[in-house]
C-alpha cells in the first residue's frame, strides 16, 4: 500500500484496504457495515474461487470494487463522485484502474453475470429501475445479494426484488445491516421500468419535463425551484449561465427562455440528471440553441471567470450523509467560475443559513425573495 491511515483502513476477508470518501472527509468512513457484511458473505460462499463474472451496483466509494478488483468487476452506478472515489481508492491501494469497468446505469448491460452485488440505494425509484435493467443480464444460476443498513431496508424494498426478479429472503441483522438474497424467476417478465417520469409545468411558458429514476423531484416541480423560477434574473449582461446541480434542468430552461442571448451550461454529478436536462432542453428549444451538458463534480473542469450568472439549488445530503459540505464546495467553485460582477443566485431552506456562508465567502449577500420555508439569495463576485 502506498500509505496507511488506520482510521480509514477496511479489514475484510479479501484483505486490508485504505479507503477515502469523495470529497475527502477524514471524519467520515468510506464504507459501512453493509459493505463488510456483503464481502464476508461473498467469502463464505467461496464463489470467487471459480472467478465468476461480477456486477457491482451502487458502490459508494469503492469498498466492494477495490476488495474484488482481482475479479475485474463491472460497476454500475449513477454517481460521478462515486466513480471518481472508486478510481482514487484503486490508485491508493496500487490496483490498476483497468481492473474495474463502469456502467452509468443508462447503458444496456450486455454481459451475463454469475454474481450480482447490490448496495440498496436511498432512492427506491433508482432501485426499481436497476432491477428491471438486471433482468436481461442474469439467469436462474446467478447469485444475487443486496446489502444495506437495516433502516434502509423496508417491506417495499423486498417487494421490489420479489416482484421484479423472483423469490427473495433476508438475513439476520449484523451491526445494524442486513442482506437480501434474490433468485431469478424467468417466468416473471411482466412489466418494465416506469422511468423516466414525465410532467408538465407552467413557468414563463409550458415545459414538458422528463426525469430519469435518480433525479431529485423527478415527477413534480419542487418548492425551492419554484420560488427561484418566480424570481428568475433577467439581464442582457448574462452571456454564459450555469445551472449548477441541474437535476432535470428546469432552472436552466427558464433562464434560457428569459435570457435568449445566453448560452447555458448544465452540470450535475448524476449521469441521469444530465441526461434528463439534455432531453428537456432539446425538447424546449430544439438542437440549434446553444447549451453544454457536463457530468462532473460541482464545476470541476469549467474555466475560471467564464460565467456571468450561476443558478444553484444545492443538495444538503450525499447519499445518507446530511450536511452543507456540498453546498459550500459549490459556492467556492462558483466564485472561481464567475467573472467580476458575476452573480450567484441560490435557493435553500431557511434553516441552512446560506446567507452567512455567502457573506463570508463573497463579502456580500442580498435576500431576493422568501417564504415560510425557502429563501432566494444573491451574492456578487467583487
Amino acid at each position: 500500500m502506498a500509505r496507511e491511515n488506520l482510521e480509514q483502513l477496511m479489514a475484510v476477508p479479501q484483505g486490508k484496504f485504505i479507503l477515502e470518501r469523495n470529497p475527502v472527509d477524514k471524519h467520515l468512513q468510506a464504507w459501512d457495515a453493509a459493505d463488510e457484511y456483503l464481502l464476508r458473505q461473498v467469502d463464505e460462499l467461496d464463489m470467487v474461487s471459480f472467478r465468476p463474472s461480477i456486477l457491482i451496483v451502487n458502490d459508494s466509494f469503492g469498498a466492494l470494487s477495490v476488495a474484488l478488483a482481482d475479479y475485474k468487476p463491472l460497476v454500475m452506478g449513477d454517481s460521478f463522485l462515486s466513480r471518481q472515489g472508486i478510481i482514487n481508492n484503486l490508485r491508493i491501494n496500487e490496483i490498476p484502474e483497468h481492473q474495474v469497468e463502469f456502467n452509468n446505469g443508462l447503458e444496456k448491460l450486455n454481459d451475463r453475470f454469475e454474481l450480482v452485488l447490490i448496495k440498496v440505494p436511498k432512492t427506491l425509484a433508482l432501485l426499481e429501475h436497476q432491477l428491471y435493467c438486471l433482468r436481461g443480464a442474469i439467469g436462474v444460476e446467478t447469485r444475487i445479494i443486496a446489502a444495506g443498513m437495516t433502516r434502509a431496508i423496508h417491506k417495499s424494498t423486498l417487494q421490489l426484488f420479489e416482484n421484479i426478479l423472483g423469490p427473495t429472503t433476508t438475513s439476520l441483522a449484523w451491526k445494524k445491516s442486513r442482506l437480501i438474497f434474490a433468485t431469478r424467476d424467468e417466468t416473471r417478465n411482466e412489466g418494465f421500468s416506469p422511468y423516466p417520469d414525465h410532467f408538465t409545468v407552467e413557468a414563463d411558458r409550458e415545459y414538458s419535463i422528463i426525469s430519469h429514476a435518480n433525479v431529485f423531484s423527478r415527477d413534480h416541480l419542487d418548492d425551492g425551484s419554484r420560488i427561484l423560477i418566480e424570481n428568475m434574473p433577467v439581464s442582457e449582461r448574462y452571456r454564459h449561465i450555469v445551472d449548477l446541480g441541474c437535476g432535470n434542468g428546469l432552472l436552466g430552461l427558464v433562464a434560457a427562455s428569459l435570457n435568449p442571448q445566453a448560452s447555458i451550461l448544465f452540470t450535475d454529478e448524476s449521469y441521469m440528471a444530465v441526461a434528463s436536462a439534455r432531453i428537456n432542453f432539446i425538447t424546449a428549444f430544439g438542437p440549434e440553441r446553444c447549451a453544454e451538458f457536463e457530468v462532473t463534480n460541482c464545476l470541476q473542469g469549467v474555466a475560471d471567470q467564464s460565467a456571468e450568472l450561476v443558478l444553484n439549488n444545492p443538495p444538503f445530503h450525499q447519499q445518507n450523509t446530511v450536511g452543507d459540505a456540498i453546498a459550500w464546495r459549490m459556492f467556492v467553485e462558483t466564485k472561481r467560475v464567475l467573472k467580476a460582477g458575476g452573480e450567484l443566485w441560490v435557493v435553500g431552506n431557511r434553516h441552512l443559513a446560506y446567507h452567512a456562508k455567502l457573506k463570508k465567502l463573497y463579502g456580500n449577500c442580498e435576500q431576493i425573495a422568501s417564504n415560510r420555508k425557502f429563501v432566494v439569495l444573491k451574492a456578487v463576485r467583487q
